[in-house]
């Protein structure tokens, strides 16, 4: 066994509402989804009334903090990315201890948090508008970006940092306040995330973290009249229920929801490429990505060597305790992950599914672990290439050819993200053409996304708005155009 890194303990009065932290009459226990019996820490439950008084405090900071000049309140950003990259270490051993995601990919997620606040610190020195030209003499004509207002940012487990990041960051930047609800697993991570902000220099009720319950919690966050605009990243069942809540009351929604995302292999792919992009992108962070390969869909020449590759790929990936430096896939994200993902190999074994590698969950009192799992020549209508399944289960499928290969990975009602691994260029362009994703990666992992472009997905994978890069102002802004006439 090698050496472990502690998760630092964290406040347990962790309603930061107005500038002031706050605890509260409840509390729940944070447990190590590897060690379920080791507490990580405990955390304060929200209450409607809380959510009222946040919102009453974000409302109440709003004018102040629009008025700050862009140029300050990117300078808060930037130093927001220092102090994360001073302790990549403590953020890192937070995130694994609550959610499970091995050290390497953990520290990953926070240096790529940094990144998302400094890029968004940049843009501070951007234009925030545009002058045109007037048909009538005399007349300045332009059209300039204002804040949205008060945003709801609702952030789930699986990146408990950089999802966090990519949203505050960009809402903080263009002047609006903020009322934060993490994932439960995720609040610890969240209450590190927002003490550096605050040490940053952002000013009392700029920013509002509310832990708790969602459930207890969502007529109240959605529902506050105070409440301009809310961003949310989870589920599509929750999606559909805030849009519902949102549409009634009139507030701009954002949402990034689910994937069942393929990664196409055509007969002149490097295979050695393919295998390790396919292993890296449906295996690491246990398949806990929304972006993750769940299908890979491969012309029938090369199906049976690729299968073998990827076989012999997954038994090497080092399973264990996320804490441990050398584990590569530590465990699911807790009971209710671990239920959900044993349910489908389950049912895949009921079916009578060819099992590649894999399938064979432990004990979960011993840790919520599924060991890394492929299933081959899987039929593209079994729920194993339809669901989100939500862990490190591969489904292979084969397909005659290209046109045959592009048409059983756009036949889902999913389209987040989609690689395609080949050595022509004519191909390479025609399957990103053709592919119905928001993200298509040629010779790359479906997971990957850089902070400073566009993402997003397609058909119902996402409400059709993008977050990331200069894309995130059309959400956390509106356009207003003024005429300035008779000058």
């Amino acid at each position: 066994m090698g050496t472990r890194l502690q998760a630092p303990p964290v406040r347990d009065d962790g309603l930061l509402i107005g500038g002031s932290w706050r605890a509260a009459a409840r509390s729940f226990e944070r447990h190590n989804p590897a060690r379920p019996g080791e507490l990580v820490g405990r955390s304060a439950v929200a209450t409607p009334e809380d959510v009222a008084a946040a919102y009453a405090a974000a409302h109440a900071a709003a004018r102040p903090w629009r008025q700050t000049l862009q140029t300050q309140r990117g300078a808060i950003l930037v130093r927001a990315a220092e102090l994360i990259e001073q302790r990549v270490d403590a953020l890192a051993a937070m995130l694994a201890a609550e959610e499970g995601k091995a050290l390497r990919d953990a520290r990953g997620e926070v240096r790529r948090a940094a990144a998302i606040f400094r890029f968004h610190g940049g843009e501070s020195q951007q234009p925030i508008g545009e002058i045109y030209p007037s048909a009538t003499a005399g007349t300045l004509l332009q059209a300039v970006r204002e804040p949205l207002g008060v945003v709801c940012v609702i952030t789930p487990w699986n990146f408990p940092i950089a999802i966090p990041a990519w949203k505050l960051a960009p809402a903080l930047m263009y002047g609006n306040t903020v009322v934060f609800k993490p994932a439960e697993i995720a609040s610890g991570t969240a209450v590190m995330l927002a003490e550096l902000l605050q040490e940053a220099g952002l000013p009392d009720g700029v920013l509002n973290l509310l832990t708790g319950y969602g459930g207890e919690l969502s007529t109240a966050l959605l529902g506050a009249p105070e409440l301009d605009g809310v961003t949310f990243t989870g589920s599509n069942a929750v999606g559909r229920q805030i849009a519902a809540a949102a549409a009634g009351a009139g507030v701009k929604t954002q949402l990034e929801l689910g994937g069942k995302n393929p990664s196409v292999v055509l007969a002149d792919a490097d295979l050695e490429r393919a295998t390790g992009c396919i292993t890296r992108s449906a295996m690491l962070s246990t398949g806990q990505r929304c972006t993750a390969t769940s299908r890979a869909i491969v012309v029938d020449e090369l199906f049976d060597e690729l299968a073998q590759r990827l076989v012999d790929a997954a038994e090497r990936l080092v399973v264990g305790d996320p804490l441990e430096e050398q584990t590569e896939v530590g465990p699911l994200s807790g009971p209710a992950q671990y239920e959900k993902v044993t349910t489908h190999m389950r049912g895949a074994d009921g079916d009578g599914l060819q099992l590649a590698t894999g399938g064979q969950p432990g004990d979960p009192a011993g840790g919520y672990f599924v060991t890394p799992t492929i299933y081959i020549d899987v039929d593209p209508r079994h729920p194993v290439a339809t669901e989100e399944i939500f862990g490190p289960v591969l489904a292979l499928i084969r397909a005659r050819d290209e046109a045959d290969a592009i048409r059983l990975a756009n036949d889902t009602r999913y389209g987040l993200s989609a690689s395609v691994f080949t050595s022509d260029l004519r191909s390479a362009m025609r399957c990103a053409a053709e592919l119905q994703a928001g993200v298509v990666h040629v010779n790359g992992e479906t997971a990957g996304a850089e902070p400073h472009v566009p993402f997003g997905g397609v058909k119902g994978s996402s409400s059709g708005s993008r977050e990331q890069g200069k894309a995130a102002r059309e959400f956390f802004t509106e356009l207003k155009t003024v005429y300035i006439e008779d000058l």
